[in-house]
């Protein structure tokens, strides 16, 4: 599962959406916006009040949906992973695969048969037994019905036949190899419970509580745009998480999050999918309040329409005819001041982007040569509009060719200060170009998204340490089926010699090979122009000591707590006054303030780009 904070997203991106695909995904939100806040919690919502601990983050994004089969959203997508258990799952130390549901796995020879060992200590929360039956009905339901591949089709996409043979043994025989088989981010569900569901287009699952998983939490409550509310399993394969609740409190004001914060009303401040710099700078040195500023695993771009359509051909929406011009989006990109948005907008809390994974992640991080950069360069830029045929005219404004001056609306994320603060460079720089843009600021990015009406839009995406999905959502076979229908596609993109890369990165098992093709795949990406990505925010985020005396990051040595690839920075997190230190993998002392500088975090080499488009958020 990957994550959109469409910005969103999602699985991010706008971290994102599908399945109302969150535009945000981004990755993904919410941000400062003068709204209104969630009101102050209740005992119903952050506890008991018979003495029970209870950690409470403060997000900037809501729910999209409770189902897995649905949601792409940061939040949403970070609940899953706290709910149900996935195969397998990603060390917090250094991203490297390890057991989740599945003990152990194995390939044929010919790499078409997977067998999984699937562990006999994992129960449902009801009391049932979790068994591979529950894994092969997940997946043979989003094999069979479109409503439940929303969110995760793409996994499946190559799968032949899954089968249990036992209790304990799932086999899934692939169509030709596959190289995600142990990186398979799907949530699996009791069947026992979701075969009674009709229709998985509309299930959000958010009515009856509590939900059933065999996660680390028990999700118990949820009242949208306010709250969600999970209490710890006690029964967890692994250990019971020490805080006895979690729950998540949405603000649409930033400021009000970190007003909470101060207060003590929440333990923890994610932001929106981050704190601002004036946020993060203003809460250091406050006592009891620590600062992580840490490599994200998310970009932040901008995603340009590149003509909506459907797989059976059909057009909709209604981008402007001029961004179909190649000449026209690289000229765009070549009037954006990367430089400045890192310096001026996230104020050194980010380094400059280029290629679609972050440096984090640097086995698949890609940078374009000399040649091929689209440096800044307002100059240059006119020129290829010129040549492109959109020449100014007496007014100093670029004609289309309908003799229209162009005027293009960039959907923008309401709640997230840094859209609107990019927004007015963009109106600054593209204006000295003579085209003028229209900052379409929403609370509710994905509906036009879906529908294709924008010209460009803000976007991000989280980064999970294997890069299938996020690269997934730019192919063919993500685009919806008909108009009506929701697909896993991030914006439409469809170019057969960016699928003919995917297809052979996904079916190759040698990781340096793999990691070449990931990397043409960028390059494919940066030379069309229909993503370009500005940014790669650090994560800033904060949380009080006199609440949470110890939490996980990920990567341990530099990373972020809100958003993992796991389940780590909750289950980990020590009470301060449990008088418990142990904290597992805890790295308190590595959560202060990591700086700019070391961005780059070379060695670390993990990767992959989620999908889910959240707006803020991240989808994952």
């Amino acid at each position: 599962m990957s994550t959109h904070d469409q910005h969103g997203s999602g699985r991010t991106a706008p971290g994102r959406f599908r399945a109302r695909l969150v535009a945000a995904a981004g990755a993904c939100a919410l941000l400062l916006t003068s709204g209104a806040v969630a009101p102050a919690a209740t005992a119903a919502e952050d506890g008991d009040g018979g003495g029970d601990k209870t950690l409470t983050v403060a997000v900037a994004q809501s729910v999209d949906s409770l189902s897995p089969f649905l949601a792409v959203r940061l939040l949403s997508t970070s609940i899953h992973k706290l709910t149900y258990e996935y195969l397998t799952n990603y060390d917090a130390k250094d991203n490297h695969v390890i057991p989740g549901l599945a003990t152990e796995w194995k390939a044929s020879s010919d790499k078409l048969t997977w067998t999984y060992t699937i562990r006999s200590d994992s129960k449902w929360s009801d009391g049932q037994q979790a068994t591979a039956e529950d894994a092969a009905w997940t997946f043979n339901k989003m094999m069979t019905d479109q409503g439940a591949a929303t969110a995760n089709g793409s996994f499946v996409g190559n799968f032949e036949k899954v089968t249990a043979p036992s209790p304990t043994q799932l086999v899934i025989r692939l169509k030709k190899p596959q190289a995600t088989m142990t990186a398979l981010d799907v949530p699996i569900v009791p069947k026992h419970v979701w075969e009674k569901v009709g229709d998985f287009s509309k299930f959000n699952n958010d009515k009856d509580f509590p939900v059933v998983g065999n996660g680390p939490f028990i999700l118990t409550d949820y009242k949208p745009d306010s709250y969600v509310r999970l209490k710890a399993n006690k029964d967890f394969w692994r250990g019971a998480p020490k805080f006895d609740n979690l729950v998540f409190r949405y603000y649409k004001d930033q400021d009000a999050a970190v007003a909470a914060l101060r207060k003590g009303e929440v333990s923890f401040v994610a932001g929106s999918p981050s704190l601002t710099p004036a946020q993060a700078d203003s809460l250091k040195g406050e006592e009891n309040i620590r600062v992580n500023d840490a490599p994200g695993r998310r970009f932040y771009a901008l995603a340009t329409n590149p003509g909506a359509k459907a797989k059976d051909g059909t057009k909709f929406g209604d981008g402007d005819p001029s961004l179909l011009d190649q000449r026209v989006r690289n000229a765009l990109f070549m009037a954006v001041d990367r430089k400045a948005i890192v310096d001026k907008v996230f104020q050194g809390h980010a380094v400059e982007g280029a290629g679609y994974i972050p440096p984090r992640f640097s086995q698949y991080f890609y940078e374009p040569t000399a040649q091929q950069e689209l440096a800044y360069d307002p100059d240059g830029a006119a020129k290829l509009l010129d040549e492109a045929g959109y020449k100014t005219n007496a007014d100093g404004k670029r004609v289309g060719k309908d003799g229209k001056p162009l005027n293009y609306r960039v959907l923008c994320h309401a709640t997230d200060p840094n859209d609107k603060a990019v927004g007015k460079y963009l109106q600054e720089w593209w204006g000295e170009l003579g085209i003028s843009i229209t900052l379409d600021c929403l609370d509710n990015v994905t509906d036009p998204w879906l529908a294709g009406k924008y010209d460009l839009a803000f976007d991000g995406w989280s980064v999970n340490p294997d890069p299938d999905f996020v690269l997934s959502i730019h192919t063919c076979a993500a685009l919806p089926a008909t108009p009506k229908d929701t697909g896993a596609t991030d914006n439409f993109i469809c170019d057969k010699k960016y699928d003919d890369l995917y297809a052979g990165q996904l079916g190759e098992y040698d990781a340096g090979k793999r990691a070449d093709l990931v990397k043409q795949m960028q390059s494919r990406l940066y030379d069309t122009g229909y993503m370009n990505v500005m940014a790669y925010p650090n994560a800033v985020e904060a949380y009080r000591t006199d609440q949470i005396e110890s939490i996980t990051t990920m990567p341990s040595d530099a990373g972020n707590i809100y958003g993992q690839d796991g389940y780590w920075s909750w289950w980990s997190a020590v009470p301060a006054d449990s008088g418990d230190s142990s904290g597992g993998s805890s790295s308190t002392g590595t959560v202060i303030g990591i700086v700019a500088g070391v961005v780059v975090l070379a060695g670390l080499g993990v990767l992959f780009a989620v999908r889910r488009r959240a707006t803020a958020d991240d989808r994952e």
